[in-house]
């Protein structure tokens, strides 16, 4: 820590558990779904539908976020620029690095968990996703369960952020001067694209290069030229906090629950707002945004879901359930 309440930020990536590392990133999104089925239940509960369904439920939004979130990326994000010649990456948990081996035997690939999600590809993924379930298990309407199911999804977005910022991703730009909210990622990829960190080092070994940045005065000049960035990660989830509040509160302290499409919609507005003020002080995902200008990939992205927000709100009207 170099001044008050400024973060050196390199943890671990995750618990070994003999030669398997369990990434943070992903305990994260395992506790979003587990936290998520909970917060369902009484809901189900409320509403006279057997828990079976609920099981259904979660295989589901399982499949479909994961899926959606990670061709979300893929499409908007990354296509063009890196996705036509690494094909196999798409759908792994791999990536290929000449400096590194897999399982101890495979060179040229080094497991990194699931990095590149997205959250505009998983929420389409789910509204279709869920036409199908009700469909299928449920027999409601699809706005039924999406006025729903978003209340766990809110929370999961908690997580999920809480998981990129321990993957020192997804990252605010450089503070000027020394603001207390700064970070210093150590594993930022900005600042070693053109550094050789095992080089450097002296060793193959990673995260012990990254540790060996963070503590040896051997580097403190390395350590010194990284920056300090917002921690937009935590400005996210901490907007995420609010949106899950208003729509926890709005399905069991008010009639929300009773207007088809009202709870969907201010789901939309309210996580895609933070969404597109988080952009502000986030850096560039690539994308399209060179193209159209203006905003950031993620705003532009998040606009249309919006303004689909205020009209389910508008459109909204009490139904005896």
């Amino acid at each position: 820590m170099t001044h008050f309440l400024q973060i050196v930020w390199n943890p671990s990536e995750g618990i070994n558990i003999g030669s398997f590392t369990l990434h943070f990133y992903s305990l994260m999104f395992v506790v979003a779904f587990i936290l998520g089925w909970f917060i369902m239940k009484p809901i189900f509960k409320r509403e006279n539908e057997p828990i079976e369904k609920l099981d259904s439920l979660l295989i589901y939004m399982v499949l479909a976020i994961l899926i959606g979130a990670r061709l979300g990326d893929v499409i908007f994000y990354n296509w063009s620029s890196y996705y036509p010649d690494h094909l196999l990456e798409i759908f792994l948990p791999i990536r290929e690095n000449p400096n590194a081996t897999l399982f101890y035997f495979i060179k040229g690939w080094e497991f990194t968990g699931f990095r590149g999600l997205a959250s505009h590809g998983a929420a389409i993924a789910v509204i279709i996703t869920m036409y199908f379930y009700t469909t299928k298990v449920l027999k409601r309407s699809i706005l039924w369960i999406l006025d729903r199911v978003v209340i766990p999804v809110a929370s999961g977005a908690i997580f999920v952020r809480l998981g990129n910022f321990f993957n020192s991703e997804i990252y605010g730009p450089i503070v000027s001067g020394k603001p207390f909210y700064g970070v210093k990622f150590i594993r930022e990829d900005e600042f070693w694209m053109d550094k050789n960190i095992r080089q450097i080092t002296q060793t193959n070994d990673l995260s012990k290069a990254y540790k060996l940045i963070e503590t040896d005065s051997a580097f403190a000049q390395t350590l010194n030229a990284i920056p300090f960035r917002h921690p937009s990660q935590l400005y996210e989830a901490f907007g995420y906090v609010f949106v899950f509040a208003i729509l926890f509160f709005l399905y069991w302290k008010t009639d929300a629950r009773q207007k088809q499409g009202f709870l969907f919609g201010m789901f939309l507005i309210t996580l895609f707002s933070v969404r597109i003020l988080v952009e502000f002080v986030k850096e560039s995902q690539g994308g399209f945004e060179s193209v159209l200008g203006l905003l950031s990939t993620g705003q532009w992205l998040s606009i249309p879901f919006v303004l689909a927000g205020l009209f389910f709100v508008f459109r909204a009207k009490k139904e005896v359930i």
